[in-house]
């Protein structure tokens, strides 16, 4: 990477007027390029990791509140979003995350006040204390100094957040696609049911940032049609039939790409990443803290369904697959797949132009007067 494109801007250099655009999504070749900036010394697997347990801590602490999906998939986007602008190594995970859910509380009018989220997040990582807890609810006896200053912190996070998202609050979310496009294509119950699955884990990955949410629908979709030929078929054999041909029209270019409007490369490609998550959480069960199914309890049941979980720490369900299965289906893939679709940035070839000097610098920062505007370079001013 050319140290040039890191360097900061110092404070005499900054202009004294700035207009910032909001992206809603992000290329490949963008969001390799941010990540690389922001990972530091971290590997590849690292950042995973970190990725994987910032998402898993969101989905334990929304879950324990009681969050409805919605909510806690657009807080998963929002610290992917905000790590593709800061460094992992500046902030603690914690305050990003709780940034992160608080944010999304007000774009889905789920609001909960800083505190609120704080209490829970201290019983979701401290559980010893929570159970010596004497209160009703499981409060963790936290020291005021420490909770001030904890909700401080994640008050500063949460400007810095609002300011990647330019103040855009518009959240659109797959789930709804995902029921739609299932019926108009004819698949099975329980087709839908195992995409909305994987449409809820793919808020794991940078997938959301990457697609809007049609395209991301149906990559589910094609995922789970690619998973069936994994398990034994069920007792009607139409159902299987209608279900393997649900990855058969996807596989292939047609009328129904300017229908749906995607592209089959973009759904390998999202397929990819989602058997990718699968073959970590199957080498790896613990890490996996999403429900198998819409209907199953969360691993981390909100306050006011405990009376119905069982004592302890509940486990997640195995995942279905074994990773050997999984990997066989990946090299299966590659074997017949399109050629991929060039993926450059917005305006430009290299993605330091777009995110460089000013865009990234005036980013948190008091000086000078930033306009954030509701769309991209190009875009702002017709429509938006």
């Amino acid at each position: 990477m050319d140290p040039g494109h890191s360097r900061v801007p110092s404070p005499s250099q900054l202009p004294a007027s700035f207009s910032k655009y909001h992206h809603p999504y992000f290329t490949s070749a963008e969001v390799q390029y941010l990540s690389e900036k922001q990972r530091g010394k971290l590997s590849a697997t690292q950042e995973e990791k970190a990725r994987q347990q910032a998402c898993g801590f969101i989905e334990a602490v929304g879950s324990k509140i009681g969050f409805p999906r919605k909510t806690l998939a657009t807080a998963q986007n929002l610290y992917h979003r905000f790590h593709l602008f800061f460094p992992r190594k500046d902030f603690n995970y914690y305050d990003v995350t709780l940034a992160a859910l608080y944010v999304s509380t007000k774009m889905h009018d789920t609001l909960k006040k800083p505190r609120e989220i704080l209490m829970v997040s201290y019983a979701v990582r401290f559980p010893e204390l929570a159970a010596k807890s004497k209160s009703v609810g499981g409060e963790v006896d936290m020291d005021p100094a420490t909770a001030e200053n904890d909700r401080q912190r994640l008050l500063a996070v949460e400007r810095l957040i609002l300011e990647t998202i330019c103040f855009n609050f518009t959240s659109k979310m797959p789930f709804s696609y995902v029921i739609k496009i299932g019926r108009k294509l004819k698949a099975s119950k329980k087709l839908i049911k195992c995409a909305w699955r994987l449409t809820i884990d793919s808020h794991r990955t940078l997938v959301p940032i990457m697609y809007p949410p049609n395209t991301v629908a149906l990559g589910c979709l094609y995922t789970a049609s690619l998973l069936t030929t994994l398990e034994p078929p069920p007792s009607p054999l139409v159902e299987a039939q209608l279900d393997s041909r649900v990855a058969t029209i996807l596989k292939e270019k047609g009328d129904w790409e300017r229908t749906y409007m995607a592209e089959a490369e973009d759904l390998e490609e999202i397929a990819h990443v989602l058997i990718d998550l699968l073959i970590q959480a199957a080498q790896n069960p613990l890490a996996n803290t999403s429900p198998r199914t819409p209907a199953s309890p969360s691993p981390h049941p909100s306050p006011r369904n405990q009376h119905l979980s069982s004592t302890g720490t509940p486990q997640p369900p195995p995942i279905p697959y074994k990773a050997d299965q999984l990997i066989r289906l990946k090299i299966m893939m590659r074997q017949n797949e399109h050629p991929l679709r060039p993926q450059q940035p917005l305006g430009s070839a290299d993605p330091s132009e777009l995110y460089n000097g000013n865009d990234i610098a005036m980013l948190g920062r008091n000086q000078g007067t930033v306009r954030f505007l509701f769309g991209p370079l190009g875009v702002v001013g017709q429509g938006v």
